[in-house]
């Protein structure tokens, strides 16, 4: 297995305070730590967090959030560099901006994103002005050019580049205004997954990603894309969901491809988790799926 470089992201700027900025210390606690080839990557702290709306972007943090992504994208690259694989534990899921711009800076690459959320909201229907349910809509470009184009570089990712896989929100995000999916990003929702079963449909992903002219891809894992009933731990809920066996089998085919670059990992809430059972099997789920990567020589 090549070298993990355990990062620690525990930014909440793009949601709110609350305990998903414990996710990084739960998940090393709970066995990350110990896995062969984790070696510790960094920590990158958040600005302050504000609890008030920009009024002209209409997002919270904006400004914070584009610095913590510089800053997250300089220790990412840091590890590429290295020829480490990232493992970077959040946090919200704008830390994938900052992931994504380590890889902007260094060329061309696509983006499995495995979420029970689609996260293409833009700010004038969010209810809150999260960016944790923008991400996916600012990592293609689109909202505040404060978050959509960071050092210039947007879209971080090209929509015919990116894979959003597991979500199962589309009745509510359409309900709520959401700015519909591009037909250029493909997608497999839940019930695409069920259909085709996780290892077909996994494999399906892949191999549109492995098709493009990129350099590999980042895997982006919000773990409400887990079954409501086995992941309590998270803020917003969802029913129904990603069973643990069908997210070790998509890990595993993602990891097992050879063009994976790195991973995030999202929204898990350990004060939600109050035994740290819940920490232990998303660490083995993870194990299981990073045990896939292939030797790098």
């Amino acid at each position: 297995m090549p070298e993990l470089a355990m990062i620690e992201a525990p930014s909440v700027l793009g949601l709110r305070p609350g305990g998903v900025e414990d996710l990084p210390a739960a998940l090393l606690d709970a066995g990350l730590r110990d896995l062969p080839g984790a070696v510790p990557g960094g920590r990158v702290e958040a600005p302050a967090y504000d609890p008030e709306r920009d009024p002209e972007t209409g997002i919270l943090n904006g400004g914070g959030i584009a610095r913590y992504s510089v800053a997250l994208a300089d220790v990412v690259g840091a590890a590429l560099a290295r020829g480490r694989f990232p493992v970077v534990l959040g946090g919200d899921c704008t830390i994938l901006l900052g992931n994504l711009l380590a890889l902007r800076r260094r060329g061309h690459h696509s983006l499995l994103f495995v979420d029970g959320h689609t996260d293409f909201y833009q700010p004038a229907v969010e209810p809150t002005g999260e960016a944790a349910s923008m991400d996916l809509a600012l990592a293609t470009g689109r909202g505040p050019q404060v978050l959509s184009d960071i050092e210039g570089r947007g879209p971080l990712v090209r929509d015919e580049d990116v894979v959003a896989f597991g979500f199962r929100d589309s009745a509510e995000s359409a309900r709520a205004g959401m700015q519909p999916l591009p037909p250029s990003l493909r997608t497999i929702d839940l019930e695409g997954v069920r259909a085709a079963g996780a290892a077909m449909a996994a494999r399906q992903a892949v191999d549109w990603l492995s098709a493009g002219p990129g350099s590999g891809y980042w895997v982006h894992l919000d773990v409400d894309v887990l079954d409501d009933a086995v992941m309590p731990a998270v803020d917003y809920r969802l029913p129904d969901g990603l069973t643990w066996a069908e997210l070790e089998t998509v890990l595993r085919t993602a990891m097992s491809s050879g063009q994976a670059v790195g991973l995030d990992v999202t929204i898990f809430n350990p004060r939600l988790d109050p035994d740290g059972r819940i920490a232990v099997r998303l660490a083995e789920c993870l194990r299981q799926g990073l045990s896939a990567l292939p030797d790098r020589v």
